[in-house]
């Protein structure tokens, strides 16, 4: 670990007085709501300030430009610190915007939600998730730079920083990422560490005693300490060094004083969570010589200084679109090809090359359906990377020939790769390790940054240890795409600890997340296109490990019907249906078997495949009414709780799923012990029938 310290700057005059302005932009905001987190604004501003106008490489009047640097604010409950920031260096967030902190429809919430105010990356707030999505970020950040840059063209070359606290380095999410970070040598990722040795219910000592900065080298980090969190020049300093450091990522421990300037709540927890209160604001402003009023002052000289962000800026991303133009010129391919990517857009005929398969009794485990797609898909949708959590060979994820995502020097003959391709950053097989925390948070930065479809693929079971990334994928309509194997209690042997149960009913509680749990291969393939196509909300698939047939769709409905989230796969001999069978899935081959043996002894049964409650309840109400004749009965059958379906269906309908868990045993014994068998499917419908007469 290096110590840095620094003599005071011949500008410490102006340094002060904007650090103070951002303080006190923050404590007035605070207090206006009477709502809000004061200290870490008053302790961090003197780094952030830092940062923030000798280093963060931005355009306030563009904050899309692709290649500025990325700036996340992992200890979101600062958020003020954040905000003060924007409207200071000129974006689009005006005083008004700061006076109307934490109110409604404000640009300004609680915590920093991407979308709602310019320049804010990735919602924040949840500890140790801007941790783990600045850590993507740098990934999608060093893909792109091997993939693109040529010899002369750095079109790519642009760092990701942010300001992570106690808190953050808590979560196990944070070190999760931190130790892959390290193994990945990102040496473009910066953090500076809020080290104010306060938590909000006291001081850290009461749980957290560990030797950080040890920690962080043990993870492969370059790590310095600031020992004075009001020295600008050492944190400049100690940036500068990091930035240098081109094999490692950094962080900075800036040892801080929350609250700072407080006479009675500096250093204290109090001044963590809860406004100063009127005294206390006017006995700071007094003990740092600033106005009392009025509140939100802003000096003409601090507001100059920090406007200057808006030339250098403009420079700054007029030289970048210059290189650009030049390097269309050399590498028209590659350039078009970096234009979609940062677009979002795809190539024409993008899924060209996606399989139909053949009609097959014996089918294959949708899985493995997966797999062919995804590898017919990455030829031509160069933007998808991804992994798994240590499971490849069993979530059928890697990508053929398309390289491992490393560290080009990590390579050695003792080192086993999933793929052939190379081991460099250009490659698109991310091995995330046994780290399904890490692994969400991380493809929720890359998919905030630009320039990837990220994909993470684990056991359905172990979304338990994703959801909270996911939910805010969904909360920031992050284009992730979630495959998840091994989907019910079809896993068998492995017993109820690894079969699913409550899973998918629990994912679909997600408002914008899209579950598709396709019925076989040509489903899956069709599901696919859905997750690439689909740019607005992350999208989950969860698949088969068992084989299912492959149907014959000539005989049947295509699979694109799909695409409406539910359809009419086989319907009633004469199109008039006494009964709706309603299944995803595996389950799905299982209802078909069941209208078979119905319709033998004289009822007129439809089949409906329902592999998207949310595309389905998106489709006009006259489709959903075709689909399900109200009136008709309905017999849902899905290997899971049947909580979900019951809140969709009428209390006369019929279910059957799994409310209890799992149990060990071969695949086959299990499910028919638990029911899903033909006989047992036509007795619930031959009751439900009864019921209903």
């Amino acid at each position: 670990m290096t110590v840095v310290s620094q003599s005071k700057s011949s500008n410490a005059a102006l340094d002060e007085l904007c650090i103070n302005t951002i303080r006190f932009l923050s404590i007035d905001a605070v207090q206006k709501a009477n709502s809000g987190h004061p200290g870490l604004p008053m302790g961090a501003a003197p780094m952030a300030y830092a940062l923030w106008t000798r280093h963060l490489r931005h355009n306030p009047a563009n904050p899309s430009w692709f290649d500025r640097d990325r700036f996340v604010l992992s200890a979101g409950h600062g958020s003020m610190l954040l905000y003060s920031l924007l409207h200071l260096t000129g974006y689009d967030l005006s005083l008004d915007d700061i006076k109307a902190f934490r109110q409604w429809g404000s640009k300004t919430p609680g915590h920093p939600e991407r979308g709602h105010a310019p320049g804010v990356e990735t919602t924040t707030g949840p500890l140790g998730q801007g941790f783990a999505n600045g850590v993507g970020m740098a990934i999608a950040e060093a893909h792109l730079a091997a993939t693109y840059n040529r010899s002369n063209f750095e079109i790519i070359r642009h760092f990701t920083y942010g300001i992570v606290s106690d808190g953050d380095l808590m979560e196990g999410i944070a070190a999760e990422s931190a130790s892959l970070a390290g193994h990945l040598k990102l040496g473009r990722l910066i953090y500076l560490y809020d080290d104010n040795q306060i938590s909000l219910a006291g001081s850290v000592e009461l749980t957290y005693s560990e030797d950080r900065a040890k920690r962080f080298e043990a993870y492969g980090w370059h790590v310095q300490c600031v020992e004075d969190g009001n020295d600008v020049q050492a944190i400049n300093h100690a940036i500068e060094a990091a930035k240098e450091e081109q094999d490692r990522p950094s962080i900075i421990l800036v040892r801080t004083h929350i609250g700072y300037g407080s006479p009675n709540k500096q250093g204290s927890f109090e001044a963590h969570g809860s406004p100063l209160g009127p005294d206390e604001v006017k006995r700071t402003k007094e003990n740092l010589d600033w106005p009392l009023d009025p509140p939100f002052y802003i000096p003409d000289e601090a507001l100059k200084h920090f406007r200057r962000a808006l030339d250098v800026g403009k420079k700054a991303e007029a030289d970048w679109n210059k290189c650009l133009a030049d390097f269309e010129r050399a590498h028209a391919n590659e350039a078009a090809q970096l234009r979609r990517a940062m677009s979002g857009d795809l190539a024409d005929e993008w899924d060209r090359e996606v399989p139909t398969f053949p009609t097959d009794a014996k089918g294959m485990a949708t899985r493995v359906a997966s797999g062919k797609v995804m590898n017919a898909l990455a030829k031509r949708v160069p933007t998808l990377i991804g992994g798994s959590a240590d499971l490849n060979p069993s979530t059928h994820t890697a990508l053929a020939g398309a390289g491992d995502f490393q560290c080009p020097e990590t390579e050695s003959a003792d080192v086993q790769g999933a793929v052939g391709g190379g081991w460099n950053y250009a490659g698109r097989n991310i091995a995330f390790g046994v780290r399904e925390h890490a692994m969400g948070g991380i493809a929720n930065g890359m998919a905030a940054h630009g320039g990837t479809i990220p994909y993470t693929s684990t056991f359905l079971i172990f979304s338990d240890y994703m959801r909270p990334s996911i939910r805010l994928a969904a909360l920031m309509k992050l284009h992730c795409i979630y495959v998840f194997t091994h989907d019910s209690i079809s896993v068998g042997e492995d017993g109820p600890t690894h079969e699913p149960v409550e899973q998918l009913a629990s994912l679909r509680t997600i408002p914008g997340l899209l579950v598709i749990r396709p019925c076989d291969a040509n489903e899956t393939a069709a599901a696919w296109r859905v997750a690439v196509a689909t740019r607005d909300r992350p999208i989950l698939l969860a698949l088969t490990r068992q084989n299912v047939p492959t149907l014959d769709r000539s005989a049947l409905v295509p699979a694109d019907g799909l695409l409406k989230g539910a359809y009419t796969l086989a319907d009633a001999s004469d199109k008039t249906p006494g009964l709706v069978l309603v299944a995803t899935g595996s389950e799905v081959h299982l209802a078909l078997a069941a209208r078979d043996q119905l319709e033998k002894s004289g009822l007129k049964v439809r089949v409906v495949s329902a592999p998207s409650i949310e595309l389905f309840c998106d489709q006009p109400e006259s489709y959903r009414t075709a689909v399900l004749p109200p009136g008709v009965p309905r017999l849902v059958i899905e290997a899971g709780v049947t909580l979900g379906w019951r809140s969709y269906f009428e209390s006369t309908d019929g279910f059957v799923g799994v409310d209890r868990f799992g149990a060990s045993a071969p695949a086959g014994v299990v499910l028919s012990e638990y029911g899903f068998t033909v006989e047992n499917v036509c007795r619930h419908a031959e009751r439900l029938l009864k019921n209903r007469t």
